[in-house]
């Protein structure tokens, strides 16, 4: 099968869509497709990778002219499919969209993000003035927590299917018994960038609050992975409570470096409310370790309260987790080893190829029956 993916943002740019696409890429391919990729995002040529780029403030991945980009490399690629990934909003990936349904081509848009009251407002706005849930595509989202919201507002005119973000279990599952010598500190890891939108000073605020709560002769360490605009308030909330010696914030890791983290690490803690997946979260539990997360984010779908880790509604709640956590070593180990036996399976990548494959399908048969919405307008 011939299979454009269209995406704002792609290597050499790193984050969740970027490399969780990067890695979809790849095991299409590994699988036999044939697969492109169209992106706004600046970068080295690479085979199969077409940048369509202009010069915009802050190097904004989006085109003004991206439309009829798309529309001219869709007509000369005619892909079997068209694949466009967005975030919250996403212009390039939906003129991406506008480009297939006018080229008359099947397309699937995944939606990798949590749509917001702000977000769900906008695209009610763009329905009224586009009609785009009456075009012919499929949808598919990351989480039954994001699917929620999008189904809120397409209110079933648009086909959902929930497929998974994709992980090769195997690279992360540990080797060797986990062991923990007596007196060493409980050890809680966080990986994320470190963004506002994140709540990263929050998650410091958590971490404080729970070494209140836990004995002191228990001693604990966290160590928060990552980078972002967001380090000069942490570093400042570090100082200012004097919990440097600690926690660390080392920056930004390899992979590699994270299995390693996390091969070392007793409880990993998630704590974005608005968190579509969680793909960290995911590969924490893949290594075996306890996951705190908000029971209203897509971490709730692989992680069950008192089995993969524990759940909270609000900041109280995580923080009683991780306190909780920290100072029932029975209740850790116990996680702990239900994580290291028992297989992840809905999340690795043949189960995700497979979904997609059911969704492309989707799209194909309502192109070619013409029994789902319209076209996209010309203008």
């Amino acid at each position: 099968m011939r299979i454009l993916h269209v995406s704002d943002c792609y290597l050499p740019r790193l984050g969740g869509i970027e490399v969780q696409v990067a890695d979809l890429v790849r095991s299409q391919s590994a699988s036999g497709h044939d697969v492109e990729v169209a992106t706004a995002t600046p970068g080295e040529r690479l085979p199969g990778v077409h940048r369509i780029v202009a010069r915009m403030p802050f190097d904004l991945p989006v085109h003004p002219r991206g439309t009829g980009h798309l529309l001219r490399l869709m007509t000369a690629r005619r892909p079997d499919v068209v694949h466009v990934h967005t975030g919250a909003v996403s212009p390039f990936a939906w003129m991406g969209v506008r480009a297939a349904v006018r080229a008359g081509l099947p397309v699937v848009v995944t939606v990798h993000s949590m749509w917001d009251p702000v977000t769900r407002a906008l695209y009610r706005g763009l329905d009224a003035v586009f009609g785009w849930t009456g075009w012919r595509i499929a949808g598919t989202t990351v989480s039954q927590a994001a699917a929620r919201p999008i189904r809120a507002v397409t209110a079933g005119r648009v086909p959902l299917d929930v497929v998974s973000n994709g992980l090769d279990v195997s690279a992360w599952r540990p080797t060797g018994e986990f062991r923990r010598e007596p007196g060493e500190a409980v050890h809680i890891v966080a990986v994320g960038r470190l963004a506002p939108r994140k709540q990263p000073v929050r998650l410091l605020r958590l971490l404080l609050e729970a070494r209140r709560r836990v004995p002191r002769e228990i001693p604990m360490r966290a160590t928060l992975v990552g980078d972002g605009p967001a380090r000069g308030s942490m570093e400042r909330f570090l100082r200012a409570h004097g919990m440097q010696r600690w926690v660390s914030l080392p920056g930004r890791y390899s992979r590699e470096q994270i299995r390693e983290l996390l091969a070392a690490a007793d409880v990993f803690v998630a704590p974005a409310p608005r968190e579509s997946f969680g793909i960290a979260a995911l590969e924490a539990r893949a290594a075996g370790v306890p996951v705190v997360a908000r029971a209203q984010s897509g971490v709730a779908d692989f992680v069950r309260p008192g089995k993969e880790g524990l759940l909270g509604r609000t900041f109280d709640d995580l923080v009683r987790a991780v306190a909780r956590l920290v100072r029932d070593g029975e209740l850790r180990e116990r996680i702990t080893r239900h994580n290291r036996e028992t297989d992840l399976t809905r999340c690795t990548w043949p189960v995700v190829l497979a979904g997609f494959e059911h969704c492309y399908e989707r799209a194909r048969n309502a192109v070619a029956t013409g029994t789902k919405g319209s076209r996209a307008p010309e203008h």
